[in-house]
C-alpha cells in the first residue's frame, strides 16, 4: 500500500510517521526547499538557536490531563529528555495605564467572575453545534472592556486576528460546548475550568534544542529517502482502478506519482486547488500574515512577566512580546536580553512592508516605549511568515466537516487549516488522517 502525504509541514510528517507505522509505503512531497513549516530553528549572527516559527507546545490536554499527541510524539522519537519547563509563565497586557498581569480565572481573557454580566438567558447560551463570533458573545455578556482590553489581545496572540471575526466553536471549543449547557458566559467559564485536573506543573514547555529537533526526528523516523522536498504538487485525479495520480515538479518536467491513498496536509486554499477536479470544498479560510523579530538586547531590567500582548487598535505595532531566556532558562547568556516581538494582525498587514531593518527599529522602538529596553540591538533576525494563520470564522468547524463529507475514501485532509494552530493539535490532525487513509485502503483491497 502506497500512501502520498502532500506537505510536509508537522502534521504532514505526523501523518507519514503514523501510516509507515500501519505499514504503508509513504513518501512525503514538499513544496518548499525544507520540512517542518512553521517549526523552524534558526541561528541569530552570533550562531545562538532560536525559534523562528512555534516556541512551545502543551505537553497535555488541558481538559483531561492527558499527555498531548506532540509529547507523545516527543517520547516516541526519544525527545522526552530534551523538554523544558519555563521559568516565568505568567504573562501581561498592555493597559492605559501600563501592563497588567492577565488575570487569574479567565479563558483566553473571558473571566469567570463578573458582576456586570447581562442577566441570565432564559435556557443555554448556545445550542449545541451551534457557533458565534467570539467576540459577539463576550461583548453582549460583559461588555466592550471586557474584548478589547483581555479577550482580543489574546486571541490576537494566538491567531494574529480579533475576537470579533473568530469562531467560539474553533478558538475555544471546550467553552462552547460548556455554553450548550448554562444560561451564563461565566458560569460556563467556570464549570470549563472546575473540569480541568489540577496539574501544578507547566503546561508548555519547549525543546532544548528548539522545535525544529522535533522536526529533525520526525523527518529521520519517516526516512529521507521518503521524504522529498522542491516539489510542488500540481494536479490530483482519480484513476479508473481507483487509485490516485498527482502531477508532480516543474510544468516543464512533471512527473506522475501513483497512490493507493493521499493525506493533503496543505492550507486550504492550496487544498480546495487540489480537489477542484475531485470533490470541490469551500472553506471560506482566510490567512493572517505575521513577521517575528528576534532581538539580543544589552541586558536590561524587565518586568516579571514570561511576555506581554498589546490590545488591537493602539499606535503599538507590536501585538506580541516574548522575553525569551527570561522564559527558557537554557537560552540565557551573559550581558544579554533574548526576546522576540511579533508584528502583524489580519487586515493590518502594512507594517509588514517594511524592509528588515525598519521592522527591527519599529518593533524595538515600541518594546522601548513599554519597558524601557534599549532601542538598539545587539544582535537580531527577523521571520516573515505569509499567510501563517488560519481565520476560523464562526461556523467553521461545521464547513471542515462538511467538506472531510465530501472526500472519497482514501483521501483525507490534515493540518492548521481544519483542526486548529497549535503543535499537538497539528499532530493529532496529521496521525488521525494517516490512520483514516490506511484503513480506507485496507478495506478497499480486502
Amino acid at each position: 500500500m502506497r500512501i502520498v502525504v502532500v506537505g510536509g509541514g508537522v502534521a504532514g510528517l505526523a501523518a507519514a510517521h503514523r501510516a509507515a507505522q500501519l505499514g504503508a509505503d509513504v513518501q512525503v512531497i514538499e513544496q518548499s526547499p525544507a520540512v517542518g513549516g512553521k517549526l523552524r530553528t534558526v541561528p541569530l549572527p552570533s550562531g545562538q538557536p532560536v525559534d523562528s516559527g512555534a516556541e512551545a507546545f502543551a505537553v497535555r490536554d488541558p481538559q483531561t490531563g492527558e499527555p498531548s499527541p506532540a509529547f507523545e510524539l516527543a517520547r516516541e522519537l526519544g525527545l522526552d529528555g530534551d523538554l523544558v519547563a519555563p521559568a516565568v509563565s505568567r504573562a501581561a497586557v498592555l493597559g492605559p495605564d501600563g501592563l497588567e498581569p492577565i488575570p487569574a480565572g479567565t479563558l483566553m481573557g473571558i473571566p469567570g467572575e463578573a458582576a456586570a454580566e447581562t442577566a441570565p438567558y432564559n435556557g443555554p447560551l448556545l445550542a449545541p453545534g451551534a457557533d458565534v463570533a467570539v467576540g459577539d458573545l463576550v461583548r453582549r455578556r460583559l461588555g466592550a472592556s471586557v474584548v478589547d482590553r483581555l479577550v482580543d489581545p489574546m486571541l490576537g496572540g494566538v491567531y494574529a486576528g480579533r475576537a470579533d471575526d473568530l469562531s467560539l466553536a474553533a478558538t475555544i471549543p471546550a467553552l462552547a460546548t460548556a455554553l450548550a449547557g448554562s444560561p451564563t458566559l461565566t458560569g460556563a467559564v467556570r464549570a470549563v475550568l472546575a473540569a480541568r485536573p489540577k496539574d501544578p506543573t507547566p503546561l508548555f514547555k519547549t525543546l532544548a534544542r528548539g522545535l525544529g529537533s522535533l522536526v529533525d526526528a520526525l523527518a529521520a523516523a519517516v526516512g529521507a529517502d521518503r521524504v522529498h522536498t522542491g516539489r510542488p504538487v500540481r494536479e490530483l485525479c482519480r484513476t479508473r482502478d481507483g487509485r490516485w495520480r498527482l502531477t508532480v515538479g516543474s510544468t516543464r518536467d512533471p512527473q506522475n506519482l501513483l497512490a493507493d491513498g493521499v493525506v493533503l496536509a496543505v492550507p486550504a486554499r492550496p487544498a480546495e486547488r487540489l480537489l477542484a477536479n475531485v470533490a470541490p470544498i469551500d472553506l471560506n479560510l482566510d490567512y493572517a500574515s505575521v513577521a517575528l523579530v528576534t532581538a539580543a538586547l544589552p541586558e536590561a531590567a524587565l518586568p516579571e512577566y514570561s511576555g506581554l500582548l498589546v490590545p488591537s487598535g493602539s499606535r503599538i505595532h507590536i501585538k506580541a512580546v516574548t522575553f525569551l531566556d527570561r522564559k527558557w532558562p537554557h537560552l540565557r547568556r551573559p550581558g544579554r536580553t533574548l526576546a522576540r516581538l511579533s508584528l502583524g494582525r489580519f487586515g493590518e498587514e502594512s507594517v509588514l512592508q517594511r524592509p528588515d531593518g525598519e521592522l527591527v527599529e519599529t518593533a524595538l522602538g515600541d518594546l522601548a516605549d513599554i519597558v524601557g529596553t534599549p532601542r538598539r540591538a545587539l544582535e537580531s533576525s527577523v521571520h516573515r511568515w505569509g499567510g501563517a494563520l488560519p481565520q476560523y470564522a464562526p461556523g467553521h468547524p461545521a464547513r471542515v466537516a462538511a467538506a472531510r463529507s465530501a472526500l472519497p475514501p482514501g483521501l483525507a485532509l490534515a493540518g492548521a487549516a481544519y483542526d486548529g494552530v497549535g503543535v499537538p493539535a497539528c499532530v493529532r490532525s496529521g496521525r488521525t488522517a494517516a490512520e483514516a487513509v490506511v484503513a480506507a485502503v485496507e478495506e478497499s483491497m480486502a
